[in-house]
């Protein structure tokens, strides 16, 4: 297994002579296995072993325990050895974390705290990697997420991400050494102890070398992705300009996704792959999407960016009583009503179609009538339409921005009734039964 590990640290250049590799022990058969791979191959490297205890605090006498046995196992391996405590408790409270959550965020800041100019060897092994991958396919993941635990990231290398922890175990029964068991690993009280006790348990009575294979599963996927990871970057290098992106889409969907999300990443956004096809989809074929605030993802269909956009000026409320004749609430229009004997609808429409005038059954209308301007949130049930429309949605389609601010619009007790150029709500319309007509026109002054 010795070997198998050592192969593993010179594929993925872990080590190099004259390194100092600070391993995280927790006195676990894996990190207990991982320090004595790494003092016994030290030689052949020519690097220096350090261990790190981290003490979450979270057993009692067991959680001291733990720390007393790293300690005495590195005497006894004549292992420079430093324990750091720290209060999970309180920080997952202060944090809103989870335990599992705030011990792990913990755990790296005091790896990160203890290892300048050095390396941090971590214990995972090929069952965390499995367990890994199955955690983000249940919780949604790309590509990226399936390619488990990187060997290597910043500092951090992992070299046992190659043997499972059956031969973890296996190898320290061989060399006879013994080390001690956390009993919060033996429940399932959190998420990735509920995979490893009831979902591989069920994945490995499929296929006993579940473990094995998942090594070279894992490897290739991770291959797979670095290759997209460096096409990406090739990608992002050329077409990033500050928080614009140019020429991007002379390149594969993979691609330009995940150039969004870097980008998204790179300037604190929230993104999710819905987010990411929608943005995608602009930024092929021009629009606007909102991102986060009054953040957006803008495309004119070559040049896409993210910009800020300030919400838009909110137009004072007006409203008045409608009366018959005139009305003026818009210092540039005049908007006229008359009520009409509706004697011949057919003919009336028949004008109606040459002229810029719109008409109401006056009987259908509830209460009082309102002029007034547009409002956040109007929406209307137009003539012949059997859903209700977001008015916002329809002026943005049909209107110019310069003439949204004096659109007229006439309510009853029961909503909006009229929307000048967009038209009348169904539930006024005149039908072969109306009596009276309410007669609109508007004309500048």
């Amino acid at each position: 297994m010795t070997d198998k590990i050592f192969s593993f640290i010179k594929k993925y250049n872990m080590i190099n002579k004259g390194d100092t590799v600070i391993c995280g022990l927790s006195g676990g058969a894996d990190s207990v296995c991982l320090l004595v791979v790494l003092y016994r191959i030290s030689r052949k490297i020519g690097f220096s072993v350090k261990a790190l205890h981290v003490n979450h605090c979270l057993r009692g006498d067991e959680s001291n325990r733990d720390e007393n046995f790293c300690h005495e196992l590195c005497i006894k391996l004549n292992i420079p050895f430093k324990a750091v405590s720290c209060n999970v408790t309180a920080f997952a409270e202060e944090n809103g974390l989870s335990t599992e959550e705030a011990a792990r965020k913990l755990r790296y800041k005091i790896f990160s705290e203890n290892s300048v100019g050095a390396k941090i060897a971590t214990a995972h092994n090929a069952n965390d990697n499995l367990e890994t991958v199955i955690f983000n396919l249940a919780r949604g993941s790309a590509l990226k997420g399936l390619s488990g635990i990187p060997p290597v990231r910043d500092n951090i290398i992992r070299p046992l991400l190659v043997v499972s922890r059956a031969e973890i175990e296996e190898y320290l029964r061989n060399i006879g050494q013994n080390y001690v068991t956390d009993s919060t690993n033996l429940s399932d009280d959190y998420t990735r102890n509920k995979i490893r006790h009831q979902v591989l348990p069920v994945l490995c009575g499929i296929n006993q070398s579940l473990i094995e294979t998942s090594v070279n599963s894992i490897d290739a996927v991770r291959s797979e992705n670095s290759m997209i990871e460096e096409q990406t970057e090739k990608a992002f290098s050329e077409c990033r300009q500050n928080n614009k992106l140019s020429g991007l889409n002379n390149f594969n969907e993979v691609i330009r996704r995940r150039c969004i999300a870097r980008l998204l990443t790179e300037n604190s956004l929230p993104y999710s792959h819905d987010r990411l096809i929608q943005a995608d989809n602009i930024l092929i074929n021009s629009g606007k999407i909102n991102i986060s605030g009054d953040i957006f993802f803008i495309s004119d269909g070559t040049i896409a960016e993210l910009k800020k956009i300030p919400p838009a000026r909110q137009p004072e409320l007006i409203s008045t009583e409608l009366k018959i004749g005139e009305n003026i609430i818009f210092s540039d229009k005049v908007f006229s009503c008359e009520i009409i004997l509706c004697d011949d609808l057919p003919k009336i429409n028949s004008v109606h179609k040459k002229l810029t005038f719109y008409m109401l059954d006056y009987d259908k209308i509830i209460g009082r009538v309102i002029l007034r301007n547009r409002r956040f949130g109007d929406r209307i049930q137009l003539q012949g339409r059997n859903f209700t429309s977001s008015v916002k949605k329809l002026i943005n389609e049909k209107i110019p921005a310069g003439e949204r601010d004096t659109l007229h619009f006439l309510e009853d007790e029961n909503g909006t009734i009229f929307a000048e150029k967009l038209g009348v709500a169904q539930r006024v319309a005149p039908d072969n039964n109306t009596v009276k007509l309410l007669k609109i026109s508007v004309r500048n002054k």
